[in-house]
């Protein structure tokens, strides 16, 4: 990341929780955190990729052009191994890009109840983008946490799937988990841990 620039940082989102959860995982770091809330005028970027690592790049690169900021995005999703890894890169699209995730949660667990599988497992993967608007460079971090799906929601925290995944070593959901917790073993815990170093260094 070009020095001109490095105290500014857009965080390429307009989701509230990833932008509450992000600045969780930034804090103390030596940036100016700016957001698209910012940007009213910036259009949404498409996601067209089929990869994790191909819709965050797109989302740092659009957002970064745009705004002319370096931009750190991150694409994530939930893999449930019974349903062959779905629903993945299409997560925020499943059962409907406006729906709540309360009825995104209630399709996946019906689905598992249809096919009548006891294999519980699944994991969350985050791709995190770096993208530098002086040189067009894009650096991605992935983070993976491994668990296995309740068998209904539990806990009001966090957002998204949380309520219904249990991390590995863990009894409790990501919903029930406090954000101490989770800032040291998600899946954007780990990819953005590692992007912040990166940046740190650069």
């Amino acid at each position: 990341m070009t020095r001109e620039r490095s105290r500014e940082l857009l965080l390429a989102t307009r989701n509230d929780g990833k932008i509450r959860e992000l600045r969780e995982l930034l804090d103390g770091a030596p940036f100016v955190l700016r957001s698209l809330a910012e940007f009213p005028h910036v259009p949404e970027a498409e996601e067209t990729g089929e990869t994790f690592e191909e819709n965050a790049a797109i989302k740092a690169s659009f957002y970064g052009n745009a705004t002319g900021l370096p931009a750190l995005a991150d694409d994530s999703g939930l893999e449930v191994a019974a349903l062959g890894g779905a629903p993945g890169v299409r997560s925020a699209r499943y059962a409907g890009k406006d729906v709540g995730y309360d009825v995104k949660i209630a399709r996946l667990l019906e689905e598992l109840g249809r096919i009548g599988v006891a294999d519980r497992r699944a994991r969350f993967v985050c791709v995190a983008a770096l993208f530098d608007p002086m040189t067009g460079s894009v650096r991605l971090f992935r983070g993976v946490c491994a668990g296995r799906l309740a068998d209904a929601p539990r806990g009001a925290g966090g957002f998204g799937y949380d309520p219904i995944f249990v991390p590995d070593g863990y009894d409790d959901s990501f919903g029930q988990l406090s954000s101490d917790v989770k800032q040291l073993i998600s899946h954007r815990a780990l990819a953005v841990a590692t992007a912040r170093e990166f940046l740190m260094k650069s």
